[in-house]
């Protein structure tokens, strides 16, 4: 199928959740799922919203999938803003987060600590231990002139339960408290996509980006010029 699209795929940008698995379970074989995607030459990045979890977390879940992929291959929504960050403030400094791990270990990687002290901008995502004196702290800075970063908008969040508050939850929150639109660096915007095509050295019209959410996943892919393909996992 791939083989007939002109011009050809040489890559996939692959989201994870909805796509290669449900909470727990593998969407098939994916040993054999990600054999046959190396067999066929193609290249390949897994791109996720989600920021909570760091990358060696990602790659040991894929492990006990029966996959192994190196760090390089693996994009997260905080992977994302930190790259943002880094182009605007390449020498690194402190910054105020709400967020978890997996961002917290992004923008360490890229020269970034976690102060509350005059920050270089403001970062939230997804914060499972969200609190009042969080949001107060991040609305004062930001009112006091910091730039607004968000990981992703997405409104919503999956778990067994049910679905809760995503990182645009929060995002809402600061975005009311301070009249300020966050940056965006995760999907739908396209500096994510970029990002992963940048890493496996490809360009929009050979990338195919493949997810189960039309209104970030796909719009993305869209918004960055890349063929798109859409996975019914959703219920």
């Amino acid at each position: 199928m791939l083989s007939k699209l002109t011009p050809s795929i040489k890559a996939l940008i692959l989201d994870m959740d909805g796509v290669l698995w449900q909470e727990n379970e593998p969407i098939g074989n994916l040993a054999e799922t990600f054999a046959r995607i190396r067999d066929l030459g193609l290249k390949f990045t897994l791109a996720t919203n989600n920021s909570t979890r760091t990358i060696s977390q990602y790659q040991q879940r894929l492990a006990n999938f029966g996959v192994n992929v190196e760090h390089w291959q693996i994009v997260t929504s905080g992977i994302a803003t930190a790259e943002l960050l880094a182009q605007r403030f390449p020498q690194g400094g402190p910054v105020y987060l709400i967020g978890e791990a997996g961002i917290a270990e992004a923008l360490t990687e890229k020269g970034f600590y976690l102060s509350a002290e005059n920050p270089l901008a403001v970062v939230a995502g997804i914060d499972r231990q969200i609190s009042f004196e969080k949001l107060r702290r991040a609305t004062l800075l930001i009112r006091g002139g910091a730039p607004f970063y968000g990981t992703n908008p997405d409104r919503t969040f999956p778990t067994p339960e049910g679905l809760i508050l995503g990182a645009g939850a929060i995002l809402a929150a600061l975005q009311t408290s301070t009249d300020v639109v966050p940056i965006i660096a995760g999907k739908p915007d396209k500096f994510m996509m970029d990002v992963c095509m940048q890493r496996m050295g490809t360009h929009p019209q050979e990338t195919l980006a493949v997810g189960d959410r039309l209104e970030t996943d796909i719009l993305s892919g869209q918004n960055c010029g890349c063929r798109t393909a859409l996975v019914l996992s959703l219920p």
